[in-house]
């Protein structure tokens, strides 16, 4: 008894179909929903302008984690942010963190200097070494101004 044949098999690809979709925007969204492969350090830093959520954390050029979140310490004056690195990397408590831009349209990322022989930093840990953006448009209205 084939009542519906080609109404089900019309379901069955609308229904695959939803299934891919939701599959691509997951991977190209960069979302971390099963991210049990991660552990968190934070770093405070001056100034994150241009930084958000999900910009890469890159060691000596590779990938090796997200920006996980970006909070604001009142207290300290400071952002405070929480990253997210790859549980095979292991950061010491001599490593740096700074703000650095790629390509010609400025996108921010963390990039990680390693440290030499520090002791690992913990998950929940923090980085105390960093370095803040360089702010182009302050180094050019100096320039303009005279005040260099």
């Amino acid at each position: 008894m084939k009542k519906y044949p080609k109404e089900t098999a019309v379901g069955f690809f609308v229904f695959l179909g939803l299934l891919c979709i939701i599959y691509m925007s997951v991977k190209l969204g960069d979302l971390h929903v099963f991210a049990d492969d991660h552990y968190s350090v934070t770093a405070s830093f001056n100034d994150v302008t241009g930084l958000r959520v999900n910009s890469p954390v890159e060691m000596m050029g590779v990938p090796i984690g997200y920006v996980n979140q970006i909070n604001l310490d009142l207290e300290r004056q400071k952002a405070v942010l929480t990253l997210s690195i790859e549980k095979r990397i292991e950061l010491t408590d001599d490593a740096i963190a700074s703000v650095k831009t790629s390509g010609l349209i400025g996108d921010k990322y963390i990039k990680i200097t390693p440290g030499g022989v520090g002791d690992p930093i913990e998950p929940g840990g923090a980085i105390i070494e960093t370095e803040s953006a360089i702010d182009i448009e302050d180094l050019i209205s100096k320039y303009v101004f005279g005040k260099v």
